[in-house]
C-alpha cells in the first residue's frame, strides 16, 4: 500500500484549493483543503510562506515526473508516454502553476531559475528523440519542450473546466503531440492506432 504522509496530504489538498481558488482568503483556503484556519497558520504562517512551500512542492514533484519518466534511459516514444501519464498523475500540481503562471515565471532573472531544471531535461529528451531519428530536426527541442508544456497543461485547464474527459487525456496528448514531432516516414493515418 502506497500511504502519504500527512504532510504531503496537505500540499496536495492546498495546492488544489489554491489551483482552483487563487484569490481566495487563507480562511477559505483552509476551508478548501479540509483544514481548520489555526492548523493552516500553524502550517505555514502567511499567504507569503504558503506559496513558498507549494512552489517547493511543486519542484519537488516536477522533479519526481522527470526522474519517474526515464527521459534519458528509456527509449523515447516509451519515455515520452511515462512522461504524459506522470504529468496526469499530477494534475493538481499543474493547475496550480498555471494558477500562480505571471509573463515572467520562467524568466531567469526573475526567480525562474528554479525551473531550469525541468526545461533542461525536456530539452535534453526532446534532442535525444531528434538524435535518435525518432523526432522530426525541423523544429528545435526547445520549440518541442514548449509545445509539450502548452499541450499538457492546456489539457490540463481543460479537463478543470469541463472541456476534456479525464479519462482519454493521455492518449489525447499522446495522438497529439506525437503526429507533430514524428520523422515524416508514414503516411499520418498509420502514425498512431
Amino acid at each position: 500500500m502506497n500511504s502519504i504522509s500527512h504532510d504531503e496530504q496537505m500540499l496536495k489538498s492546498l495546492t488544489l484549493a489554491v489551483a482552483n481558488r487563487p484569490r481566495a482568503t487563507m480562511k477559505e483556503l483552509a476551508q478548501l483543503a479540509g483544514v481548520s484556519k489555526a492548523t493552516l497558520h500553524r502550517y505555514c504562517g502567511t499567504r507569503e510562506n504558503l506559496t513558498a512551500k507549494l512552489e517547493e512542492h511543486a519542484e519537488g514533484t516536477l522533479k519526481l515526473i522527470i526522474d519517474n519518466a526515464g527521459l534519458r534511459h528509456l527509449e523515447p516514444l516509451e519515455a515520452l508516454r511515462r512522461l504524459i501519464r506522470e504529468h496526469l498523475a499530477h494534475r493538481e500540481l499543474l493547475a496550480f502553476l498555471m494558477a500562480q503562471y505571471r509573463p515572467d515565471f520562467l524568466d531567469l532573472e526573475q526567480g525562474g531559475r528554479r525551473w531550469l531544471f525541468y526545461l533542461e531535461a525536456l530539452d535534453g529528451f526532446f534532442l535525444r528523440g531528434q538524435q535518435a531519428g525518432l523526432f522530426r530536426i525541423d523544429i528545435t527541442a526547445a520549440i518541442f519542450t514548449e509545445l509539450f508544456i502548452s499541450l499538457v497543461y492546456g489539457l490540463v485547464d481543460a479537463e478543470l473546466r469541463g472541456r476534456a474527459a479525464h479519462a482519454d487525456s493521455a492518449r489525447t496528448l499522446e495522438r497529439m503531440f506525437l503526429n507533430g514531432v514524428l520523422a515524416a516516414r508514414l503516411p499520418a493515418p498509420f502514425l498512431i492506432s
